[in-house]
């Protein structure tokens, strides 16, 4: 979630292999603390949004790195690093990946910031349909009847919210579509999600210090002498960052894929209820039917899904 390196399709960039057999109650209570989290994260992103979203955003690149460096040294996976900041390809692959994630953290952002976090539930909604598209377009995988289905009402939903609104989504397209294809550019790294975490905020790294400095030093920065709430909720940014993806890391090496699968909406599904029932967003029927569009798309890809995972067990019996 913007949210999330952090929301529902990172069900596909664990840093271990999920299990292929049976569930843990360790691995349930990782993941859903780590989806309850980003669920919950517009609670914070509503406390930082007197400060410019871009601000926020350069906050949330320099304190991750030392937590996600210090991730990796208790991994003992430094030396990856130290490899891919020698290999161009990599390297330059890294700078994408880093791009499209700083595009995707900045419109969360200030999306929530904005009032407009039921905007970013359907995105992350909509996330999911629009990877399985990348995955038939780019990577060759099957699309089933079902997943084109599911991928039409998806289509008709952010219709019916173009109609409505007067203008395409541009909020929910833009979180959709950059986390996409984050996900699918990520795969083209030669190192594991962890390590390719802190290579993306590492590249980072030097453009948000200048920035920041840059900000503080115009006087309207709020890192210094702006007081002390402002200072711990820039740095916890870095945490907030972190945590819900360490967590789920050591949730997803525990589940399967298909419990995984279905985990993933718990993230969206409170910051629609919270977008609803606690900042009050407006709610009008049109809204209602494009919702209701994506549940029923998200059904059908759970059933294929499902379907997929139960032809797979029977073969191997």
């Amino acid at each position: 979630m913007a949210g999330a390196a952090h929301m529902p399709r990172m069900a596909t960039q664990s840093i271990t292999t999920p299990q292929e057999h049976g569930d843990t109650p360790r691995g349930f209570a990782f993941a859903l603390s780590a989806y309850l989290l980003w669920g919950v994260l517009p609670f914070y992103m509503k406390a930082v949004a007197h400060i410019p979203s871009a601000e926020v955003v350069a906050h949330r690149i320099i304190w991750s790195v030392p937590i996600a460096g210090a991730l990796l040294v208790w991994m003992g996976r430094t030396a990856d690093i130290r490899i891919a900041l020698r290999t161009p390809r990599t390297l330059a692959m890294g700078v994408v990946v880093a791009a499209l994630i700083t595009a995707n953290w900045g419109t969360y952002v200030w999306a929530i910031g904005a009032g407009r976090t039921l905007e970013t539930a359907l995105g992350y909604y909509i996330n999911p349909l629009f990877s399985i598209f990348l995955g038939a377009m780019f990577l060759g995988e099957k699309l089933t009847r079902l997943k084109m289905v599911a991928i039409g009402l998806a289509v008709l939903a952010v219709a019916v919210l173009t109609w409505e609104g007067g203008g395409l989504p541009w909020v929910s397209v833009s979180l959709a579509v950059t986390w996409g294809f984050y996900a699918l550019a990520k795969r083209t790294l030669p190192i594991g999600p962890a390590q390719g975490f802190f290579l993306e905020v590492l590249i980072l790294l030097g453009p948000a210090l200048i920035y920041a400095g840059w900000v503080e030093a115009s006087g309207a920065g709020h890192f210094g002498g702006t007081g002390t709430q402002d200072v711990l909720l820039l740095m916890g940014c870095g945490l907030v960052t972190a945590i819900p993806l360490i967590l789920y890391a050591n949730g997803a090496k525990l589940l399967t894929l298909s419990t995984i699968g279905i985990m993933q909406y718990i993230a969206p599904t409170i910051l629609f209820l919270v977008a609803v029932f606690v900042f009050k967003e407006p709610f009008n029927p049109e809204r209602g039917l494009a919702f209701v569009l994506i549940w029923a798309a998200l059904a059908l890809y759970s059933w294929s899904m499902f379907a997929s995972h139960r032809r797979g067990q029977a073969q191997s019996e």
